[in-house]
């Protein structure tokens, strides 16, 4: 989901904001601050980037199907009621 370098770096920015004072911390909080993050984010209903461009693109194709069915059943409507009026 989340690769490790983005969340190394996530972590390292957040540990980069601690007050200069508890800089004997940084290493621990930025160790908490990685396996905080990677637990949150494993508990998120997420997908790839690869994943979403394929349903985006099977979403897009649907819906091109879809106007076109539309397009169809204005058609045969339009034929039957020019029928009925005969």
């Amino acid at each position: 989901m989340f690769d490790s370098k983005s969340l190394d770096d996530i972590a390292n920015r957040l540990a980069g904001a601690i007050p200069p004072g508890l800089n004997n911390l940084k290493d621990d909080l930025e160790k908490s601050f990685h396996a905080i993050l990677q637990s949150a984010l494993s508990k998120l209903d997420l997908v790839t980037r690869e994943e979403f461009e394929v349903q985006k693109l099977v979403l897009a194709k649907t819906r091109s199907k879809l106007e076109d069915l539309e397009k169809r059943v204005a058609q045969m409507e339009a034929q039957v009621l020019s029928e009925e009026e005969k």
